[in-house]
Parts: C-alpha cells; sequence; structure tokens
C-alpha cells in the first residue's frame, strides 16, 4: 500500500500541503558498543516517527539525547543497530539520496585557509553543478547570510556566528529538497537568529522539507509544524506546536486596555460564577523583538559594524525565482539540437546578457589555455614535436596574475 496521503499544514498559511513521507523510522535503535562488543550506551532506543514532504519538523531535547545520533544514521553516518529506517523510500546509505540532502552539523567543519567564495564553490563542484550555477548561486547565498562584504576573507579568520552563517550558506548550495539542520543558531547573534528563523519559514513556504535539531526551545517553537522531545534516547512527547504548547488549564481573553472599573465589574461577573481573576497584566514584546528593533533603528542612522551585516533577500535559486530563466536555457538548447533558428529576444535582454560575468568567463577561458600550454610544454613528448618560440622567463605568470586581477577588479566593481 502506498502512502500518499497529503495532510494540511496547521497554521502556515499559504503553505503546501504535507506529502508522502521522506524519512520513517520504526524501532530504531543505536546502541553503541566497546572493544568487545559489550554495550556501553542506549543512544537511541525504539523511536518511531516520520517526516513528511513539505513539513518542517522539531527535534527537540537536552544535551546528550539523542538527535545528533539520530541525524547521523539518517545521514548514513551511522549504521543503525535495530528498526527500520528509509529516507525517500531508500536506505540511508544509498548515494542516491545523497545529493538531494542538505547537512549543517552541529560544528562547522570548514577549511580555514580558503576564504567565504572558494569554500562555497569547493561545495558545489562536489554536487557538480556548473560553472555559471555556482557562480550565481555563492553571490546569492553570502549576499543572503550577510557575508557578502568579507567574501575574501579566509574563514580561519571568522568568529564562531560568521562561520555559522557560511555553513549554513554551504547547506543550501545544492537547493535540496531535505534540509537537515543540527543546532543552526549555536553561535549566532539575535540578528543572525532571526535571520534563520526567517529563512526556515520562507524555505517552508516554499516547500522544502526541513528537519531542525535544537535544545533552544524558543527556535523549535517559532518555526515548526510537528515535534518530538527526546530524553534518554526515547520519545517523551510529539504532536504538533499547538497540540503541545496548548495549557487546558488557563484561558486568555485579549483586549484593548480596560480601565479599572471595567475590570472590577468583570471579576464580579467570574466571582458570581465561582471563577477568580488570578491576575490582570499588560502584555510583553518578546526581548528579540525589541532587540531586533533597536537594531534596525541603529541600521536607519547609517551605524556600521565590521563584522556579518544582516542577511539580505532570500536567495534566489532558493525562491524558486530562476526557473523561469532555466526553462529558457532549455528551450535554446533543444531549438540548436532540432537546428532551429533560436528563439528571438528583446534588444534589452541581449544586451543585459553580455556583463561582467561574461567577461569574466572569457578571461577565465584564456587562463585555462595558458595553464594548459604551460603543462603541455612541460610534459614528455609521445613524438617529435615543433619547438615552441622562446618567451621571455616569467612570462605566462605575468599573464595570468594580469588576468587573475583584472577579473577580481570586473567582480569588485
Amino acid at each position: 500500500m502506498t502512502r500518499t496521503q497529503t495532510l494540511a499544514a496547521p497554521g502556515t498559511g499559504g503553505r503546501p500541503a504535507f506529502g508522502e513521507p521522506v524519512v520513517e523510522a520504526v524501532g530504531l535503535t543505536k546502541v553503541f558498543t566497546d572493544f568487545w562488543m559489550r554495550a556501553k550506551a542506549r543512544a537511541v532506543d525504539g523511536i518511531d516517527f516520520e517526516i513528511r514532504r513539505h513539513e518542517i519538523f522539531g527535534l527537540l531535547g537536552p544535551n546528550g539525547s539523542g538527535k545528533s545520533t539520530t541525524i547521523k544514521m539518517i545521514l548514513g553516518l551511522l549504521h543503525k543497530t535495530s528498526g527500520r529506517l528509509s529516507v525517500f523510500g531508500r536506505e540511508p546509505s544509498d548515494v542516491a539520496v545523497k545529493g538531494r540532502i542538505g547537512y549543517l552539523p552541529e560544528e562547522s567543519y570548514l577549511y580555514r585557509f580558503l576564504d567565504a567564495r572558494e569554500t562555497l564553490d569547493y561545495y558545489a563542484r562536489i554536487f557538480g553543478l556548473d560553472r555559471r550555477t555556482r557562480l550565481r548561486r555563492i553571490d546569492e547565498l553570502l549576499e543572503m547570510v550577510g557575508l557578502a562584504k568579507v567574501r575574501r576573507r579566509a574563514v580561519g579568520e571568522f568568529s564562531k556566528g560568521m562561520t555559522r552563517r557560511l555553513g549554513l550558506a554551504q547547506a543550501l548550495i545544492n537547493d535540496p529538497e531535505l534540509l537537515i539542520l543540527d543546532e543552526p543558531t549555536s553561535g549566532l547573534d539575535p540578528i543572525g537568529t532571526r535571520q534563520v528563523k526567517d529563512l526556515l519559514l520562507e524555505l517552508g513556504r516554499r516547500g522544502t522539507t526541513i528537519l531542525l535539531s535544537s535544545h533552544l526551545l524558543a527556535d523549535v517553537e517559532d518555526v515548526c509544524d510537528r515535534m518530538v522531545i527526546l530524553y534518554g534516547g526515547r520519545i517523551q512527547s510529539e504532536g504538533t506546536t499547538g497540540e503541545l504548547l496548548a495549557d487546558q488549564n488557563r484561558t486568555v481573553i485579549s483586549t484593548p486596555t480596560l480601565d479599572e472599573d471595567t475590570v472590577h465589574e468583570i471579576e464580579e461577573v467570574l466571582r458570581r460564577r465561582g471563577i477568580a481573576i488570578d491576575g490582570v497584566e499588560r502584555p510583553r514584546q518578546k526581548l528579540e523583538d525589541l532587540f531586533m528593533g533597536i537594531v534596525e533603528r541603529a541600521q536607519s542612522e547609517a551605524t556600521e559594524t565590521s563584522g556579518a551585516l544582516q542577511g539580505g533577500r532570500t536567495a534566489a535559486f532558493l525562491a524558486g525565482e530562476e526557473a523561469a530563466g532555466r526553462d529558457e536555457g532549455e528551450a535554446l538548447i533543444e531549438s540548436l539540437q532540432r537546428d532551429e533558428p533560436a528563439p528571438a529576444r528583446p534588444v534589452a535582454e541581449s544586451v543585459a546578457a553580455t556583463p561582467a560575468e561574461e567577461t569574466a568567463a572569457a578571461r577565465e577561458e584564456v587562463l585555462d589555455d595558458l595553464l594548459t600550454d604551460r603543462d603541455a610544454g612541460t610534459a614528455p613528448a609521445s613524438g617529435p614535436a615543433t619547438p615552441a618560440p622562446e618567451r621571455p622567463e616569467g612570462h605566462d605568470d605575468a599573464v595570468i596574475d594580469d588576468l587573475l586581477g583584472d577579473d577580481d577588479r570586473s567582480r569588485g566593481s
């Protein structure tokens, strides 16, 4: 029997309905053993849960409750001891599912001598993205996480919060169907924390399936549709956010400000029914909202900061805005394969299609040719070859340096 029933996402306003399960766990157990195979710790103890497509699912619990172990089994980094676990209907160790997952570990392990752009380019190459897509996504992600101004700075010079921002960009570089975040706001300031939560809500509206693991209750409460609470490797409670947080023993009535006489009248009505008012107080805003208001006010006054900036808009490829351009490109390729004339494009688009990006691409091709020529000159020849004309010593290096310098200047402009 196939399970394709969809559930409405509660209180999600415009979110896609929940679809079929992406992750299914039944009796999932992980026992760590010592050298003699004796059980040392039962990190996960027979848990059952499922994460449905388009859902933001919370994995909540204190340190040592089994959250990270569960995530590592979903990723195929740890083998389960017993039970059943599937991801996209396959075994977690199946390589076919890896390209559909984005993962931010609890600690970001990045190469400290690479800068931010080189780091994202490295991970984008692992996923096999072409050069044009890599360049576009890298710039969009760095702008989104507030690191565009420090993209040439070595990662080893980043603060922990800046490293977490870069790690989040790395987790999104392949536009994943399933995004797994282990303590994503660890080390972030309130600005970064709010930005991450807003990003998760935006991705949820787009339909990305998200697994959020955290011991920070406010993070899970603000963004998750459903959650499970772990303790001692077992599920202690589960349900939607509304179900778990509803206080069945109290009723809150919200009104505009009331004067003393009105409060006394309401109190008399309740007393006649045998109900007493516990207290009357004015509602308070969250400290996070107050902090963000102060920061936005400071930014409007052009106060400068030398660290990470507040992020920009969600990257276009994450918001699904690059689909139109990709459809046009695919149509052009199909027409060329059929030897048909390419579809006409407006003059404005033709002019806009050859900016510094095209110039950078041409320079990189020239650079590749120069490097190839230099390598070929030092490789052993398989047969007689015409000797190359002599060049002044350091000629190639000077040309390469000049090209790289022009490229950096064009990007900076």
